[in-house]
This record gives C-alpha cells, structure tokens and sequence, in this order.
C-alpha cells in the first residue's frame, strides 16, 4: 500500500485479466473473442473509476433503488428476454448490447444483504424473514429462467454473508437440515431435463460418454494429459482440434491446464488465493460490519464461482454454467466481477470516512 492507495488488489486482478486475455486468445474461435473482452475489460475500469468517485456513502445510498432496479430487469428477462442454452436469461434493451441481468442481481443482493444485516444481530427466527426475502426474490427469478449456475452463486451470496454475520449453531444445523429436504422434493422436481442430465452425468459421466458425459470426459482428458509444463501455447490436441466444448467460456481452465499444465493452473489458483486473501484481509481492516459484510459478499461471488468451475472441469462438480471469474469469456460476467471488486476497493479506501447511513 502506498499512503492511502492499494496496489495489492489492483496489480492480483491484473495478472488475473492478462491470464484470461491469454488463455481466450488460444482457447477462443477468432481473435475477435479477445476484441470483445477487452472492450469490456475497458467498461470494468471506467466503472472502477466512476466508483471511485462517487465513493462509499454515495453508493450506499443507491443500494434500494439499485435492488429493486435488478428485480425488475430480472421479472423483464423472464417476459421479454433470450433463450440460450436452455436458459432464457438474456435481456435486450433498445440500442444496448444483450446482456444478463442476473450477473447484476449478484451484486445488488451482497449490497442489498449487507443493509438489511447491518448491525441487526439475528436472535430468533423472525430476524431470517427479510434478509430471507431479500435473497429468494432474485433466487426464484433467476431460477425459473432456468439459469441454475448463477441461481447458486445468489444463495452462496446470501450463505457466505449469514455465517459471517454470525448464526446460532441449532439454526445453521436446521438450515442444511432443510437444504437436504428440499434437493430431492422441491429443487430436483422443478429442474429441467438437461439440468438434470447434468447431475446424473457427474455421478457417472462414463455411462454416456458421447452424450451428457462428453464435457468432463474430455476436459479430464485434456486437463491430465497438460502433465507438469504443458504441451504448449496453441499446441493442445483436445483444445485445437475441438474436442472442449465452451473451450472459451465454462471449461477454459481446461484448455489452461492442457497448454500451460501444472505450472499454469496451480498458477493460476495462487492469485485466486492471493485474490481472496487480500479481500479477507481488507474486510478485517473495516471498522464498520456493514463494509465488512459487503466486502465478504465480493468473496463469496468469486470464490463460489472459482471452486465450482474449476470443480467441474476435473469432474468435482456438475456441470451448471458457472464461467470462471476475470478468465472466462463473457461481457457482464467480466463486467460484474470488475464491478463487484471496485466496490470493496473503495469500501475499503473510506472505510473511515463519516456519515455512513445508519441502520437499514
């Protein structure tokens, strides 16, 4: 840090985005993916420098209004929007660029949660009923798209959040009580078939190995044949000759792992660890519990993302949508995340500043 301007932050996520850009521009069809990704690259640090300006009190005050705005954008997606991929979560608006509103609502509900919790310990079952309702709103809605990948990250959002702000042992033992009744009678029945291909894939992806297991099959393949160095800049068999699916989108650490090989993708974890470290650690250095609730969301957002993506591709987790944070292509996705790491940067720069709003 010098004086008051972090240089920790700042220099972790710009290895991550060069990390990303190089990975894009051997993993995607045509350099105009890279194009693309760096106009957006370019929309996050004007974000971050209008961020910067408005500062934490301003942005605070938005927190409503921004909420509610991403609820109405979502309830848009659902009568309006695009379907891709089985998924209607895409949103056109006039002369603007497609975009998914649900990258936005992640960020609107670690605001939103951060508000409704600030300083408001919960003592009894009543105090789970807004901070509840703040986040099954936007989960219902981003669930019916289906979009189950980001409908995950919002809870994961909401979950990191509570347990930092600190939740009886009986009252988090009757929450995954809860979670384990309701995979099997409510989440299982209400997803669509593809989603549920998915899940039985990853239990034995080898059972249909052209069809819903394809994905992993060959991502583990590409990810155990990278060895310790890597075949190679652009030299990945199953890379280039197409064997990945979404090479450039959900499964590019795969094409990381098999062209830079161990070295790269452990690499590439150590500044995810580097990135979370510094966030924890800016959280621990706010005064105020509403900056550190907010900082901790950020965490949750990226690091549920990392261990879910980087799960599915070496077959941990299920196949769900989840891109990899500041590496995968995608616009709001890149967007959002920049976004989401400005606002800790300039929580943190005022974290002692006067005039914080009080109790929300």
């Amino acid at each position: 840090m010098i004086g008051r301007f972090e240089v920790t932050l700042p220099a972790i996520v710009t290895l991550l985005l060069g990390a990303g850009v190089l990975t894009l521009s051997t993993a995607a069809p045509d350099f105009s993916f890279v194009q693309r990704q760096l106009i957006f690259a370019g929309g996050g640090a004007a974000a971050f420098v209008l961020l910067l300006v408005l500062g934490r009190n301003r942005i605070y005050r938005f927190t409503w209004p921004f909420y509610w705005l991403s609820v109405g954008l979502l309830i848009a997606t659902l009568l309006f929007g695009s379907e891709i991929n089985g998924a209607k979560s895409w949103l056109k608006l006039g002369p603007l660029p497609a975009f998914q509103p649900s990258e936005f609502a992640k960020i609107s509900l670690l605001l939103a949660l951060s508000a409704a919790l600030h300083e408001k310990p919960i003592t009894n079952i009543w105090g789970y009923f807004r901070p509840a309702f703040l986040m099954l709103l936007p989960f219902g809605l981003v669930f019916l798209e289906p979009d189950l990948g980001s409908a995950l990250v919002l809870a994961a959002i909401g979950g990191g959040i509570l347990l930092v702000r600190g939740l009886p042992w009986r009252h988090v033992l009757a929450f995954v009580i809860l979670f384990v009744v309701a995979v099997p009678f409510v989440v299982w029945p209400n997803l669509q078939p593809h989603q549920r291909a998915r899940i039985v894939a990853f239990a034995n992806p080898d059972a249909d190995p052209q069809g819903s297991g394809f994905q992993v099959i060959q991502s583990r393949i590409a990810i155990g044949s990278g060895g310790v160095w890597g075949k190679g800049y652009k030299q990945g068999t199953q890379a280039q000759n197409g064997f990945i699916p979404l090479q450039y989108a959900d499964f590019i650490y795969s094409v990381l792992a098999e062209e830079g090989g161990l070295v790269a993708s452990a690499g590439l974890l150590l500044l995810y660890a580097l990135l979370f470290w510094r966030l924890l650690a800016m959280a621990v250095e706010c005064p105020q519990d509403r900056d550190q609730l907010a900082i901790v969301g950020v965490v949750s957002l990226i690091g549920f993302q990392v261990i879910v993506n980087v799960g599915v591709t070496i077959g941990l987790a299920p196949v769900t949508g989840v891109t990899l944070p500041l590496i995968s292509y995608g616009g709001t996705s890149l967007l959002s995340t920049l976004i989401a790491i400005s606002l800790a940067y300039v929580i943190h720069r005022d974290r002692y500043k006067n005039g914080l709003l009080g109790r929300s």
